[in-house]
């Protein structure tokens, strides 16, 4: 069975960072496609080992992004 989880990336220094925000499992990498990437492997590996419990205490499917309106200068 496969979950559709949200990654959120963005550009840090040299590279991108990821989030799950779902679970707040984060990663990294070089490029967008590798940040992605790393991502999965790191939401993977703790769905893995992650009790039933820790998941379902994590997991949240209610979070929201948007944009908001700020004065600058």
């Amino acid at each position: 069975m496969h979950e559709h989880l949200t990654a959120v990336i963005r550009r840090e220094d040299d590279g991108y960072v990821s989030l799950c925000p779902e679970l707040g499992v984060a990663s990294q990498g070089e490029t967008v496609d590798e940040a992605r990437s790393n991502l999965e492997e790191a939401v993977a590996g703790f769905l893995e080992v992650a009790s039933k419990e820790e998941v379902a205490r994590r997991y949240t499917d209610e979070f929201y992004v948007t944009r908001i309106e700020a004065a600058v200068g």
